[in-house]
C-alpha cells in the first residue's frame, strides 16, 4: 500500500534537528549535516552541504519500505540538477531511473504528485543553484546570461524549463568523485564546489548545443539505438579481446561513422572511452573488496604497469588507487 504525504509534512519529519535524527558529518564543517530518513518511510540518510550562499549540495542514500507519493505544492524553483546512481521516481513532467538525471531552470513549478518507487535502493546527488549565483558566474557586464541560456532563468510566474537525460560518463565520473570526496573542512568545500561547477559546465554546454541544433544531442531512430546497445553488450562480453571499431560496426549492422556518433549520443563518450570507464569501475569495486593488490588489479584491467593505471584511476575518480583503498578501510 503506497504511502501518501505532503512535501511540507515530510520535510518537517526529515529535517528535525534532534540528537537521534541528525549528525554533523564533518566535525570541521557545521554546514554539513546528515539527517536520518523517517522510519515509517524506510531507512537511510539524507546529507546536505551548504557550500556557499545560493549553492546547496545533497546526497541521498536510502531504501524505501513502500512506494511513496509526495504531494508537491505550487512553488517557485531555483536551478536544480538531480542525478540517480540507482532508484526511480516520476511526476507529471519527468521520469528518471538509474544513471539518469533531471536538470531544470528557475521559475514556476505547478502543483503535482511525485512518486518514488521501492523496488531498488536510492543513491542520488542533487545540487540547487540560486539564479543570482549563476548570473554572478555566467552573466555578462550587464548581469545577463547569453541569449541561448535565457530559458534557464524565468520569472516566478513562468513555467520552469526542464530536461531529462541519460548521464554521460563525464557526469557519472564527477558524481562518483562527489560521492567519494576524500577531504574535510575547507578543502572538502572547495573540492565539492569545484565538482558541482564542472557538472554545471557540462549541462550549460549541452544547453548551448541544443540551442544551436547540433546533431549529436538529437534523438536517434529506435532501431539505431537498439544496435548501439547491442554494440555495448558485445564490448562488455569481449573485455579481454575488444573488436576494432570496423569489426564492431559490422557485427551490429551499422557503418563506423554512425556507430561512433550513436555511441556518443547514447553514452556521452567514445566506444573506447566507455570501455576504459567500465574497466576502471570494475577496478574500483575490486579495490573495495581488498582481495587483490593494486598491481594485480592493474594487470587484470589490461594495464602493463601500476603507474598508468593509477593515472587513469585518478582522472576518473579524483584520487589514486592507494588513496581510495585507504579511504574505504577507514570508512569500515
Amino acid at each position: 500500500m503506497p504511502i501518501s504525504i505532503s512535501d511540507q509534512a515530510f520535510e518537517e519529519l526529515l529535517f528535525q534537528k534532534t540528537v537521534n535524527n541528525c549528525q554533523y558529518s564533518d566535525p570541521d564543517d557545521h554546514l554539513d549535516i546528515t539527517y536520518y530518513y523517517p522510519k515509517p518511510f524506510g531507512q537511510g540518510q539524507w546529507r546536505e552541504i551548504h557550500l556557499r550562499q545560493g549553492l546547496l549540495l545533497a546526497i541521498g542514500d536510502l531504501c524505501l519500505s513502500d512506494r511513496v507519493i509526495f504531494e508537491m505544492p505550487e512553488t517557485e524553483s531555483s536551478l536544480h540538477y538531480h542525478f540517480h546512481f540507482s532508484g526511480e521516481h516520476e511526476d507529471k513532467y519527468t521520469s528518471i531511473g538509474s544513471r539518469q538525471y533531471i536538470f531544470h531552470g528557475s521559475g514556476f513549478t505547478p502543483k503535482t504528485k511525485s512518486q518514488c518507487y521501492c523496488e531498488h535502493p536510492f543513491l542520488e546527488i542533487t545540487f540547487i543553484v540560486e539564479p543570482e549565483l549563476l548570473l554572478s558566474f555566467a552573466g555578462d557586464s550587464e548581469g545577463q546570461l547569453p541569449q541561448q541560456l535565457h530559458h534557464l532563468i524565468r520569472a516566478s510566474h513562468e513555467l520552469k524549463y526542464h530536461r531529462c537525460g541519460n548521464a554521460t560518463l563525464p557526469m557519472q565520473r564527477l558524481a562518483q568523485q562527489i560521492l567519494h570526496c576524500p577531504y574535510r573542512g575547507i578543502a572538502k568545500r572547495m573540492y565539492l564546489e569545484g565538482k558541482v561547477w564542472e557538472l554545471m559546465g557540462i549541462l550549460i554546454a549541452q544547453e548551448m548545443e541544443i540551442h544551436q541544433g547540433k546533431n549529436y544531442l538529437q534523438p536517434l531512430k529506435p532501431d539505431v539505438v537498439d544496435r548501439i546497445h547491442h554494440a555495448r553488450e558485445i564490448i562488455l562480453q569481449r573485455l579481454d579481446n575488444p573488436l576494432s571499431l570496423n569489426e564492431l560496426a559490422r557485427q551490429v549492422g551499422l557503418n563506423e561513422c554512425t556507430l561512433k556518433q550513436g555511441f556518443r549520443c547514447c553514452f556521452g563518450t567514445t566506444v573506447f572511452g566507455y570501455l576504459r570507464h567500465y574497466k576502471l569501475e570494475q577496478a574500483r569495486q575490486l579495490l573495495e573488496t581488498g582481495e587483490m593488490k593494486i598491481t594485480e588489479i592493474a594487470h587484470a584491467m589490461g594495464y602493463t604497469s601500476r603507474s598508468p593505471f593509477a593515472a587513469a584511476f585518478r582522472k576518473q575518480f579524483g584520487m589514486n588507487p592507494k588513496e581510495y583503498q585507504k579511504l574505504q578501510r577507514n570508512s569500515v
